[in-house]
């Protein structure tokens, strides 16, 4: 007779689908941070750059 087969428990786990579930949110994850960053950028471009290059250079006369 053949052995009984145990029921199949929560801990059976798909392995590479976890793996590429996980990475597939984490792109997600960086492409909605690039996203507001860039709308961030559009709406108000001068906000990037530093007070210092709007400032004159002194020259000696």
């Amino acid at each position: 007779m053949d052995p009984p087969t145990l029921p199949a428990t929560r801990l059976d786990v798909d392995v590479d689908l976890g793996f590429a579930l996980f990475f597939f949110f984490l792109l997600c994850f960086f492409l909605l941070i690039t996203i507001i960053r860039c709308a961030q950028l559009v709406l108000d471009p001068y906000s990037a750059v530093s007070a210092s290059a709007y400032q004159e250079e002194q020259t000696e006369e």
